[in-house]
């Protein structure tokens, strides 16, 4: 089967298009073909700078895939041949509290992920996709969309009429907004885009900032919100948008700590004085997969995809997503 590997610490240059041979699925595994990969900014930095991670090479890039299932091995009972499913970003997480030896089988990273044809994946680093999204929309879940969920939902509590600060239109983002708009929040959300910011609106945005036209985008957020600050923020920006959303967000209020997207240095006494909670966010387990895909099929929510890419194409979509000019999910269709 076809494979892109890094082969390389020469960023996109190292990414190569590789036949592998993939083995029949051994006891307690799934051989899964390969429909659609979804990227992710961790996705380009592994494939762009290896090295600093630490990274095995050959490796398999990709957290996000999803596919069918076309074979079982010994002992697999909970899936069969034609079942629709997607991988988990974590192949042993499966409840509760993250974990070291969880974090050690991040896909795409620690070990191989999912832009490839085939796989054979451990029964229990599997979900059954909801039945109206497709492939290239199930993909798109396993990371961003799960992000976003547990941000908001066991992190953050969310609940109607609270108010939410999310920044930027990326991939978590724009998960982030569709599920707190499904849950009665009102959002307030940050671009530099008018345009990406109309469409933020016409997804159900209550309010939004230009952080461009206005650098201190705080101040509005506060007025918004009667000068109390949101409830809830998803910050993915880090360290160079922090003290915004700590002074955006109320006093006890929660911020979901995702993006490494901007560099600075912050005060941790800030975060004291408003006794807020900071928990850092590495996507979530694969019961937490199961609720949020339970709420997804409900309300038949679909995915916000920016961009598909051909399985040749694949360095072309890393390429997009280091511009960022993307407003949802970019994917790559097998």
């Amino acid at each position: 089967m076809r494979a892109w590997q890094i082969q390389t610490t020469e960023g996109l240059d190292g990414l190569k298009l590789a036949e592998v041979d993939l083995p029949d699925p051994g006891p307690g595994e799934v051989r899964v073909r390969l429909r659609a990969n979804s990227i992710n900014y961790r996705d380009l930095s592994v494939v762009s700078d290896p090295a600093a991670r630490g990274i095995r090479l050959p490796r398999i890039p990709n957290s996000d895939g999803a596919g069918d299932v076309t074979a079982v091995g010994q002992g697999v009972t909970e899936f069969a041949p034609g079942d629709r499913v997607a991988g988990c970003f974590f192949a042993k997480w499966i409840d509760g509290p993250c974990s070291a030896e969880a974090m050690a089988t991040a896909r795409g990273g620690e070990i191989d992920g999912f832009l490839c044809e085939e796989a054979n994946v451990r029964a229990e680093g599997l979900v059954k996709i909801p039945d109206h999204l497709s492939f290239a929309e199930a993909a798109t879940l396993p990371c961003a969309a799960l992000t976003a969920w547990r941000a908001l939902v066991p992190v953050g509590r969310l609940k109607a009429g609270d108010s939410v600060l999310l920044l930027g239109t990326g991939g978590v983002s724009i998960f982030a907004l569709q599920f707190a708009t499904l849950m009665g929040a009102r959002v307030i959300l940050t671009s530099s885009s008018e345009e990406k910011l109309e469409r933020a609106r016409a997804l159900g945005a209550w309010q939004t900032v230009n952080y461009r036209e206005v650098p201190d985008w705080e101040q509005p957020v506060l007025e918004m919100t009667e000068g109390r600050g949101v409830d809830v923020t998803v910050e993915v920006g880090g360290a160079g948008t922090l003290e915004k959303s700590i002074a955006a967000t109320r006093v006890a209020g929660t911020i979901g700590m995702i993006g490494v997207l901007t560099g600075g240095q912050v005060n941790p006494a800030l975060v004291m004085r408003k006794s807020i909670t900071l928990q850092g966010i590495y996507v979530g387990s694969r019961n937490l997969f199961r609720d949020m895909n339970r709420a997804i099929a409900a309300a038949e929510l679909r995915p916000v995809i920016d961009r598909t890419f051909k399985f040749e194409e694949a360095p072309e979509a890393y390429r997009a997503m280091k511009a960022a000019g993307h407003f949802g999910k970019l994917v790559i269709e097998i």
